[in-house]
């Protein structure tokens, strides 16, 4: 298994207690911890099922990332890497409710990053955020720019799910740049999906 119970990623361990580990393989533990924050932060018709998630640690196709203060899981994420733009797609990432607003979020996310950057071959970042403008969407969006992605222009629309969605690009330092075209980077986003609902 693939799985780092260290805090050397993002802050590390300055004795506040956090610390983060991620797999690339089935773990139930594990999941029972995300799953917590995972259903309670995404609606069921925007969220993957379990059985789809398990399919997707089969194949290969994503990874686990989690976030604990001492014993508390306080952050999850799931992810995984689009070969063809050397990037990683984050799927989902959430932070346990009492714990927004307090930089919890950015540090969760700059562990990921080195992690990503140590393990693989990665130009950056992609994500997707809902487009429309609700407080609490364009709070997400904030929050990813303030990370230091840039929204694109183009406005996705999916046969499954009502709402529009925006994708965000980080281009991580010293690799080649990701493209900036948000239709380009619904490439990636949407090559993603279809792997993880593939039979």
């Amino acid at each position: 298994m693939s799985t780092d119970h260290s805090a050397q990623h993002g802050e590390g361990n300055v004795g506040d207690g956090y610390s983060y580990c991620s797999t690339d393989q089935w773990d139930e533990d594990l999941w029972r911890k995300a799953a917590v924050i995972y259903d309670s932060s995404f609606p069921e018709h925007g969220r993957k099922p379990e059985q789809i998630i398990r399919r997707m640690f089969r194949r290969k196709l994503c990874r686990l990332h989690l976030a604990f203060d001492g014993e508390e899981t306080v952050a999850m994420a799931l992810s995984g890497m689009d070969r063809q733009y050397e990037a990683l797609v984050i799927d989902y990432l959430a932070v346990a409710e009492s714990r927004r607003g307090t930089g919890l979020g950015r540090r969760f996310l700059e562990s990921i990053r080195q992690e990503t950057a140590e393990r693989e071959i990665c130009r950056g970042i992609i994500v997707e955020a809902e487009a429309e403008e609700t407080p609490v969407n364009l709070g997400r969006i904030r929050f990813w720019q303030s990370c230091g992605f840039k929204l694109t222009d183009y406005v996705h629309q999916y046969i499954w799910v009502p709402e529009p969605y925006r994708a965000l690009v980080l281009s991580l330092p010293e690799m080649e740049p990701l493209p900036e075209d948000g239709r380009e980077l619904f490439g990636a986003i949407i090559r993603f999906h279809e792997q993880a609902y593939r039979r």
